[in-house]
């Protein structure tokens, strides 16, 4: 079963007029009359759920137990803090979404003046990763790459670029560094791990060598490892996931982000346009957002051992037409469903939270927008 948190308190006044309160007698004034005390009684705050906020609560619950799996889902208005959720404390693997707290991460070191984006950095080929890395293709046809610390951080967010990743990330400090910042922000539920190709290396089995970045060496490596080793650091991953976080921790973190609670006003402008420009996962939740919705959005996708996808993911913020904005984070741990049907299963939770939108505006009884239909 879910549960709500967050939701508005309505305070109700149980006004006690009068608390009689017998005074024993003396043995001397026994029969007098007795005194009669007036006290205020404490006020009781409690949990007033709507109609529209019960429906999307159980509406949550429909999609997240409709594919078969281990999914966490939870949707927080920005605005009033309140929380929606399906299974939303699991710590589940990440993947990919991790590149959002070495974003986080390092705009904050650009806050405090310890880090230029406009810095010069250069890629060679002892830089590369593994998997989805497109800076890849410009270090094998030129040797190397000299860029900036702009260019990693965006390549990071909107590609997915493990390699632009890995390379940010040993330039604000390593694994250690994005996890105290996550710590010291108060970001609890939220685990970082490590660099994606040690990371991806353990998942599958073996110890990350700069061998596996070139052509299908990583493949041919994983291949060898033996079926009971294999399974046994996918099972281990899963079970407890080096970057596991849960969907309310995530969706608590980007309700932060959104109220600037985390950057400066300029790094977080900066980050949550770059995410708007997000390639990958055009079919998750960006596939269910409604005409004029604007989606902020980071995918993640982890290793298939034989059917079973882990960690696949897409975390965000949804912002409606009139402003609006919620904090959404879905989170497949492990699942045998066809990719068709995870991405359908992002796109309900997009396409509800649009529909709960408009149900609580209809319910206060906002008017239409000028030009819409009577």
């Amino acid at each position: 079963m879910s549960k709500m948190t967050g939701f508005r308190f309505l305070a109700l006044f149980l006004p006690i007029l009068a608390l009689v309160v017998w005074i024993a007698a003396s043995a001397e004034g026994e029969g007098q009359p007795s005194t009669i005390v007036a006290l205020d009684a404490p006020s009781i705050a409690i949990a007033i759920a709507t109609p529209e906020e019960r429906a999307f609560e159980q509406r949550l619950e429909e999609i997240g137990a409709s594919l078969t799996g281990t999914v966490g889902i939870a949707v927080q208005d920005v605005e009033t803090g309140e929380l929606y959720e399906f299974n939303g404390d699991e710590l589940l693997p990440q993947q990919s979404v991790t590149k959002l707290w070495v974003a986080m991460a390092a705009l904050s070191q650009v806050d405090q003046g310890d880090l230029n984006l406009t810095e010069r950095v250069r890629i060679g080929r002892d830089d590369l990763t593994l998997f989805h890395q497109p800076v890849r293709e410009i270090v094998k046809a030129r040797g190397s790459y000299d860029t900036n610390y702009r260019d990693l951080f965006e390549r990071s967010i909107t590609r997915s670029d493990n390699t632009a990743n890995d390379r940010l990330l040993r330039r604000i400090g390593g694994p250690d560094a994005v996890q105290q910042w996550l710590d010291d922000k108060g970001l609890t539920g939220i685990r970082f791990g490590t660099d994606e190709r040690s990371k991806q290396s353990a998942i599958a089995g073996l110890d990350w060598s700069p061998f596996y970045s070139i052509g299908r060496q990583f493949y041919e490596a994983r291949d060898r490892v033996p079926d009971a080793m294999r399974r046994a650091a996918f099972e281990g991953y899963l079970a407890d996931p080096i970057d596991g976080a849960s969907a309310n921790a995530i969706a608590s973190a980007l309700t932060k982000l959104a109220r600037g609670d985390l950057l400066d006003t300029d790094t977080t402008r900066l980050l949550r346009d770059t995410l708007e420009q997000t390639r990958s996962g055009p079919r998750r939740l960006k596939g269910g957002a409604p005409e004029g919705w604007r989606v902020e959005h980071k995918t993640g996708t982890g290793q298939v051992y034989g059917n079973e996808q882990s960690g696949y993911n897409d975390v965000g913020i949804l912002t409606s037409p009139d402003g609006r904005e919620y904090a959404i984070a879905v989170l497949i741990g492990r699942t045998s469903e066809p990719t068709p049907a995870r991405m359908e299963m992002m796109q309900q939770v997009t396409s509800a939270t649009a529909q709960f939108h408009e149900d609580r505006k209809d319910a206060a009884g906002e008017p239409m927008l000028a030009g819409a239909d009577s």
